[in-house]
Formats: structure tokens, C-alpha cells, sequence
């Protein structure tokens, strides 16, 4: 472990500093506060709004309430509190975020464990994977600001060696994923979980190790798909107490205690709850894994997975049908803290539930995937969970599933309480894209109009920005049925219509012409037209097909994993996206031995080993929400420019090939982890996305979201780096 830096112990007055866990807004009171100075509710609040919990004024009218053993609150109190209390806070105006002020007093990391909690950022903590619950990546601390980012540097490094010897047959079978994790920070202490799941605490300040917690899941077989691979933890607090809650990636979910990283016996079985049983049929560790964290609504703990997207694929030595127990996708809930399994949301839907009739030939009998395998989001007012479910078995041929197939490819909303269905809407029907929702919807209040909505916002590999009432489920603006074209392989029955938001406008090129290929040089050029011939290239939605299909964005393409950010004051949203078009080819196979008729592989073909189509090759795009404009969209980085094909030539950024790093929010940037020559900390121009700074960090970056956070009075900005064969890092930045 390394460290850099003076560690200076300033205090400060926040404004945010207390807050209620409960407290939402009451307009009522709004009247009688604006005779005392209020514009807006965060008077009393963290959020114009009225959300975030309660600021210091709005905490102390609460303990007032308490001390005089009233049944209501009376502003009129304030009266008395300014007559004893001496104040210097700038009033703010509707649309800005109550932040730090020069009187006030950050909470030292000693004090951090009585900060109020309530699952936001509002208290100087990051308690979340996606900040808060709600997945907005953002935070209100203005520590930082534009003018002093050039002083930031780092203050520690925390490595945690997990990287095998790749030298070593044997160990290369453990070899793990890119270090992918993005930390949480409540409780006065730093949680990771590391790449063989092991859930470790560290002290924010200094960045030492305080515990670790190693469940042995690196003992175990190599999971499916990405092996072993991490995001993220998940921390939930209530009057009984608080756990760290630890989604290992062969399936047990434990209750840690953040003092001691000891399993907290009162949770599931000695701690741990078995996440292969509960089910309407078991999980096999064999074709399930769980990298992502688990989302806290309320008082339960959401959970989906992700299947092997080759669990149709016939297996060695099989003998049973190649539909025979197919990985489940099915969301559950679970009681944060007993692990009692409260609630299951069957996502291909059973007979007599709604939406069974969209599976044709009984399909939904043996279906699997349909899973929900990247994070999902909450908004703890409501108890409402958002989930951002996937693709169905197998992805690019649904000759076997006729229909629209709900609810593949679907932003679901549930009761979190009850797992019952609220809404949902389906972006693809019958998806043979492999087009999975991959992010977090993001929670979103936006002013339409005039009109203020509790929205949420859906970012998709298909370069579409889905934008619903999260409520209702209404889409904010329309979101029209369009023909597209059939498919031609026998049997798929490809719908003949897919929905096409109007507004917002992508954020990617959608499908392909000859006039989107690379045309940086005339060889280039010649190259992508001769490759494309024996291709089928078309507008979005073209079906894979014998001769192969180029799908674009293409399945790793628009947004992934990093998903997007949210800026509650200015309702700014960001989104990094590539351009990764994808050779989607089908073959015909011996129905009578694999029981399907087609089977197809996918490719990113290249020109010289460049994208063949025209760049940027990845994007950073912001849109003012309240309106679904397009404020600005930038090349993510220079690019490729000194490749031997592009040798002399006076090119603009291209934007790097196959990045969408996730992005962090504060009133001073949007921040994001860079990889060209080496691995930068970015600070980017939220105004104009222009370079504001960046800053060398050690390890290769693999997209994970940056976090920050306040200990002892300061702000520290963290980010996660580290290849398959480099040990984990996680690198903290701040001021001198």
C-alpha cells in the first residue's frame, strides 16, 4: 500500500450535514417559510425538490418537533432558533443543490458514522454502486471546483494482489476479469469487493485496509461469462443496525457486519443465503454468475444475475434436450435483514400471468436468460424498483419463441415491497440483437414544459434514450411503432415493427449505408466496400441472416455497463457510448441433434484494425432533459491517429475504439477514467465537454465508474484500475 499527501484536518459547516431518513417534503409548510426567507424547499432540504433528506435547518425544526413533544412542526420555531443561533447561509435558488458554504462544518471521518443516512449523497457519503439508490452517479460536494482542479493529486493507492500467475497452466484457469469495481462509502468506512469476491473495508482517509472478508469463492470452479469479475458491494441501515451486503459470484449473498467484515448470524443461514434455490427450477453455478451489486429499496435487497449467453449451445457429453434447464432470469427480493426470500418476478412470464400469451410454441415453459444482469435502481419514496431486463435464449435466433416475448428487453417497474409489476415497457420486441438493456434506469425530476415529472431515463445498446413518467410508465415523449425489415432465415418470425422514440435523439448512429463506412483514406475506404459485399447492411433492426448481418451500434456498442449520469441542479444527463458494429452470422445446424435450426456466432470486423465505419468511434453526449436536446456531444478521447493506415495525416479526435466508461457528477466536473498512452483521471467541462484536466493513475482502466465522497473535512475522488494480470488498485485523488 502506498500513500501521498499531508492529511489536513479542516473543519467546515455543511449544509447538508443532518438529515432526516424519512424526511420528505410538506408543502404545506412552504407558506409560512417564506416569510422566513424560503424560495424553494431546500429551505428545509437537501433538493429543491424537497428530497435528500432535510438540511441543518430542516433537522433541527425536526429535533425541535421532538424536544417540545409536538404532533406538527411550526416554522414560527425559526424565530426563536435565529435569535440563538448565528447564520451566514446563502440562500439558493430553485434549481441548485444545497452544498457546503464557507461556515460550514464537513463531518470529520470520525464522525462520519453519525451522519444521517438515507441511501443518497447528500451527507457526504457514496452509499450506493450509482452514488444513491437512484443511480445518478452524482454528488453535491463543492470542495473541488473548476478553478482548483489543478491542484488535485493523489492522497493514497490501495492495491489488493489478486491477479494469478498468468506463467502458471494451472492458475491460468483462474484467471480473473479487468478490476471493474466501483467502491461504496457509508459508515465512516470504504467497502470494495475484489475480483474473487472477497468484501474488504478500508479507511477513507488513508486508504489502509481495516478487514477483509474472504467467502473462498476463488477456491471454486471459474464462474460463466466474464469469470471472476466484481462491481460493486451494496450497504443497507435501519434502526436495527447496518450490513454490508456481499453478492458473491457463484451465488451466496452475505450479511457482513461493517465494524468487523464477520457474517451476521441472524441473516439467511450463518450469515448467507443460497442464491441457487428459491427458484421454480435450481441454478446451476455452472451456467449463472452474479457480478453486479444488489440494489436496497427500502427494507429489500433486489436481485437478479446473469446466464450464460451460450447456455443454448449443447454441452460435451450432453444428452438431455438443449433447452433442458436453461439459467433462470428471474428477479427476487429479499428481506435485508433476515435473507428471507420475499418475493419472485418471473421474467418470462408463467401460465396464466400476464404477458404468457407473447411466447408462442410454450416456449415460456423452458425459456431462459431474460435476466436482469447489470444493476438496477430505486426511488425510496415511491419503494418502486427499476429494472433494466436482457435479452432471451438465444439471442439471434427466436424461430423457437414466437412473439414479442415479455419482458425481454424491458424497463420493468415493481412494487420493491411485493415484487408486483407496476408497468413495464418492452424497447425491442422480440429481440435477436442480443440489444439487452445494459445500465441502471436512471431516477430523474425533470420540468417538461413547464410541467415537473418524476421520470426515469433508460439508456440501450441500440443508441436510443428512453424517457418514461416513472410512475405511470407514460413515455415523456412519444415513442411511435415503425415497420422494419423481415428476416429471411426459415422459421423467425421477426416483428414486423419496433418502437422508435421521437425525442430525445440517439446518442449513436443507428444501422449502416455505404456512406457511413471509414472513409479517413481512399484505401480504407476500397477495403470496407469490398469487405461489405457479401454482407447484408441495412437501417436499425435488420435481422441476422446466412450471409451475416452488421448490426450498429451492434451488441457492444452505444451504452454499456458504465450506463449514465444525472445532474439533479442543472437536469443535465451524460451518456458515453461507442460505435462497435457487429458481423452477425447464422448457420443452419441438425434441428434432430441441437433442437433448434439456427445457431449464430458474432464478430467486430476491422479495416487494418480499425472500425470500419467513420468515426468517433466513441462519444461522450449530454442532453438538457427538461427539453431532450442534444446540449453538446464530444469524441471520447483522441483516438487511434497514430496508426500506420492514418500515418501524416491532420486528423481530429476520433474517439477511442470500444470505451464507455462510466461517469461521475459533481457541481465541478463530470469525471471519468481515460485510457490512450496510459491511464488518466479525466476532468471533463460540464458546459462544453472540453478537457479540463487529468491526471496519470497506475493500472488499466476498465470502465469503472469513478465515486467520490467527504472524510475529515475533505473530498476525495476514487477510481478502480487493474488487468486481468495487474493487481486491483483503487486510486484517491484530492486536494492539498
Amino acid at each position: 500500500m502506498r500513500f501521498k499527501g499531508r492529511f489536513t484536518k479542516t473543519l467546515f459547516l455543511t449544509a447538508f450535514f443532518a438529515a432526516a431518513v424519512n424526511g420528505f417534503a410538506k408543502p404545506e409548510y412552504f407558506p409560512d417559510a417564506i416569510k422566513f426567507g424560503a424560495r424553494d424547499c431546500s429551505f428545509c432540504h437537501a433538493l429543491a425538490s424537497g428530497g435528500g433528506g432535510h438540511n441543518e435547518r430542516g433537522t433541527w425544526l425536526i429535533a425541535e418537533q421532538t424536544r417540545r413533544g409536538a404532533n406538527e412542526l411550526n416554522v414560527a420555531w425559526l424565530s426563536e432558533r435565529d435569535a440563538l443561533v448565528e447564520h451566514s447561509e446563502t440562500m439558493l435558488n430553485a434549481a441548485t443543490i444545497a452544498v457546503a458554504t464557507p461556515n460550514t462544518l464537513h463531518p470529520r471521518a470520525s464522525d462520519s458514522a453519525k451522519r444521517p443516512f438515507d441511501y443518497s449523497t447528500a451527507h457526504g457519503d457514496w452509499p450506493a454502486y450509482g452514488g444513491g439508490v437512484g443511480a445518478d452517479k452524482y454528488a453535491p460536494f463543492d470542495q473541488i471546483t473548476p478553478e482548483n482542479l489543478n491542484q488535485l493529486d493523489v492522497a493514497w493507492v490501495w492495491e489488493w494482489d489478486d491477479s494469478p500467475d498468468w506463467t502458471d497452466r494451472a492458475s491460468r484457469s483462474k484467471m480473473p476479469d479487468g478490476f471493474k469495481a466501483t467502491p461504496i462509502m457509508a459508515g465512516g468506512r470504504l467497502f470494495v469487493r475484489s475480483r474473487y469476491s472477497v468484501a474488504v473495508a478500508l479507511d477513507p482517509v488513508s486508504g489502509e485496509t481495516l478487514w477483509s472478508f474472504d467467502p473462498e469463492t476463488g477456491e471454486g470452479r471459474r464462474p460463466p461469462m466474464f469469470g471472476f469479475t466484481t462491481r460493486g458491494l451494496a450497504y443497507h441501515q435501519d434502526a436495527s443496525g447496518a450490513r454490508v451486503l456481499l453478492l458473491t459470484t457463484d451465488g451466496w449473498l452475505y450479511a457482513l457486519s461493517p465494524t468487523t467484515g464477520q457474517p451476521m448470524p441472524s441473516f439467511g443461514l450463518n450469515g448467507k443465503v443460497d442464491l441457487t434455490r428459491g427458484l421454480r427450477r435450481e441454478l446451476r453455478r455452472s451456467t449463472t454468475t452474479w457480478s453486479y451489486p444488489p440494489t436496497v429499496c427500502g427494507d429489500t435487497v433486489v436481485i437478479g444475475n446473469q446466464a450464460n449467453d451460450g447456455s443454448h449451445y449443447r454441452r460435451r457429453n450432453q444428452t438431455a434436450a438443449w433447452n433442458d434447464n436453461l439459467p433462470l432470469g428471474d428477479v427476487r427480493g429479499f428481506d435485508a435483514r433476515t435473507g428471507e426470500q420475499l418475493w419472485v418476478f418471473e421474467t418470462v412470464p408463467q401460465q396464466g400471468e400476464f404477458g404468457n400469451d407473447t411466447w408462442g410454441n410454450e416456449s415460456w415453459r423452458w425459456m431462459g436468460n431474460t435476466n436482469v444482469w447489470s444493476t438496477t435502481s430505486c426511488d425510496a419514496e415511491l419503494g418502486h424498483v427499476y429494472l433494466p431486463v436482457t435479452a432471451p435464449t438465444h439471442h439471434f435466433y427466436g424461430g423457437d419463441r414466437p412473439g414479442n416475448n415479455l419482458f425481454a428487453t424491458s424497463v420493468v417497474a415493481l412494487d420493491a415491497r411485493n415484487g408486483d409489476r407496476l408497468w413495464h415497457f418492452q424497447t425491442v420486441h422480440h429481440d435477436i440483437w442480443d440489444y439487452d438493456l445494459p445500465a441502471a434506469p436512471v431516477i430523474v425530476d425533470l420540468v417538461v414544459k413547464g410541467k415537473p415529472i418524476k421520470a426515469v431515463a433508460q439508456v440501450g445498446k441500440t443508441g436510443f434514450l428512453y424517457v418514461f413518467d416513472r410512475i405511470t410508465g407514460k413515455p415523456v415523449w412519444p415513442i411511435e411503432e415503425k415497420p422494419v425489415p423481415r428476416s429471411s432465415l426459415a422459421g423467425e418470425q421477426a416483428s414486423p415493427t419496433q418502437p422508435f422514440p421521437t425525442w430525445p435523439p440517439p446518442f449513436e448512429q443507428q444501422g449502416l449505408t455505404e456512406n457511413d463506412l471509414i472513409d479517413l483514406t481512399p484505401e480504407l475506404r476500397r477495403a470496407a466496400l469490398e469487405r461489405i459485399k457479401e454482407w447484408k447492411i441495412g437501417p436499425l433492426f435488420t435481422p441476422p441472416s446466412i450471409e451475416g448481418t452488421v448490426a450498429l451500434p451492434g451488441i457492444g456498442g452505444g451504452a454499456n455497463w458504465g450506463g449514465a449520469a444525472f445532474d439533479p441542479e442543472t437536469h443535465m444527463f451524460y451518456v458515453a457510448s461507442r460505435r462497435m458494429p457487429t458481423l452477425i452470422t447464422a448457420r443452419e445446424v441438425d434441428q434432430a441433434r441441437f433442437g433448434t435450426r439456427y445457431q449464430a456466432t458474432f464478430r467486430m470486423p476491422s479495416a487494418d484494425g480499425l472500425p470500419f465505419v467513420k468515426p468517433p468511434w466513441s462519444s461522450i453526449t449530454a442532453y438538457q432533459l427538461n427539453t431532450g436536446d442534444i446540449a453538446w456531444q464530444v469524441p471520447n478521447g483522441i483516438g487511434p491517429t497514430d496508426h500506420p493506415s492514418l500515418k501524416g495525416l491532420d486528423l481530429p479526435s476520433l474517439g477511442n475504439p470500444g470505451t464507455a466508461p462510466g461517469l461521475l457528477i459533481t457541481p465541478a466536473a463530470i469525471f471519468l477514467g481515460h485510457r490512450s498512452d496510459g491511464t488518466v483521471l479525466r476532468a471533463l467541462d460540464k458546459h462544453s465537454g472540453a478537457l479540463l484536466w487529468e491526471h496519470a493513475i497506475e493500472g488499466s482502466h476498465v470502465e469503472a465508474p469513478p465515486m467520490t465522497y467527504v472524510a475529515d473535512g475533505q473530498q476525495f475522488i476514487v477510481i478502480g484500475t487493474g488487468s486481468a494480470i495487474e493487481p486491483s488498485r483503487l486510486t484517491a485523488f484530492r486536494l492539498p
